[in-house]
């Protein structure tokens, strides 16, 4: 079987089973990778870049290397190959328990229950829950919900396109070795500064399919593109700007303004200032809006591997 489709077939059914099955409780394989990041970066710290990328170099080519190592061993076989896929992208792509998290939250927020909201949110982001009222959580939430759909899902696939298994597992490793190492604390300022760089490297193509197909399954297509050209070069994040700009004018509302992280105030640009301010029942609307950019992308990928490899065959 064709490498593209047996990727085609694969990331479907990874896809699938990320929609029936979620994430497992115990024993995800992300978790595993983190915790092997953690024991190589016990060994490696020190407060240089040098050394921070090669705490990258190391953990996301083993990864890639760990991908490129069981694809070549199931080679000769199609269904394994289709198999092996699927595991990888199941294993790397995170939109149910997405969507999961941002609904329970917003179920919350509907019951009138802040509190109950409150103790939810850092499952979904970093921001402090006790500075926010309902509005305000609502507003991170829809906002981690856009940004999460390139990191978690579209991310992904575009890279399993690009380079199959090893490139799923690449991508979700250099996903997770940002969250892990690249802010900006002391600890992290340099040491983490080359696995920063290269989230945002590897995030640019996604972040920006994610984007255009907000505006394309979003409601307000024109508000989208409006929003995104106008707003999203403001956003601090070269990837989370254009993701948080599409979806803001995609779903007519405001997004960015003041937050707070660990205890630090941020005062960010409004995204979409035209809109409206977030309410609960956004949440809602980000989640769905979500769940249609994901399955899109899926199709544009599985597309874009069959005719490029149509033209070169």
């Amino acid at each position: 079987m064709r490498a593209d489709r047996v990727f085609a077939y694969g990331a479907a059914a990874g896809l699938l089973g990320d929609l029936l099955l979620g994430d497992p409780r115990r024993g995800h394989p992300v978790a595993a990778f983190g915790r092997a990041a953690g024991a190589v970066e016990r060994v490696l710290w020190r407060d240089h870049r040098g050394w921070g990328a090669l705490h990258a170099l190391v953990c996301a080519g083993g990864a890639m290397a760990l991908g490129a190592v069981a694809s070549r061993a199931v080679r000769t076989s199609p269904a394994a190959s289709v198999a092996l896929t699927g595991a990888a992208t199941w294993a790397v792509v995170g939109g149910t328990s997405l969507a999961r998290e941002a609904r329970g939250i917003g179920g919350a927020l509907e019951a009138g229950d802040i509190e109950a909201a409150r103790a939810r949110l850092p499952r979904l982001c970093g921001r402090d829950p006790q500075a926010l009222d309902a509005d305000g959580i609502a507003r991170a939430v829809v906002e981690s919900v856009a940004e999460n759909t390139s990191d978690a899902v579209v991310g992904a696939l575009v890279w399993g396109a690009v380079a199959g298994v090893p490139g799923l597992l690449g991508f979700r490793a250099v996903n997770t070795l940002d969250a892990m190492v690249g802010h900006k604390s002391p600890r992290y300022r340099r040491y983490g500064w080359a696995s920063a760089r290269l989230d945002d490297l590897a995030g640019w193509p996604g972040a920006r399919l994610t984007a255009v197909l907000s505006a394309v399954a979003g409601p307000d297509p024109r508000g989208a593109v409006r929003a995104w050209r106008a707003d999203a070069a403001k956003h601090p994040s070269p990837n989370a700007g254009p993701v948080e700009a599409s979806f803001a004018g995609a779903l007519g509302v405001r997004l960015g303004g003041t937050l707070s992280y660990g205890g630090r105030v941020e005062h960010r640009p409004v995204l979409n200032g035209a809109g409206r301010a977030v309410t609960t029942k956004d949440v809602e609307r980000a989640v769905r809006l979500s769940q249609r950019v994901s399955w899109l992308a899926l199709g544009g990928c599985v597309a874009a591997r069959l005719l490029t490899k149509g033209r070169t065959s």
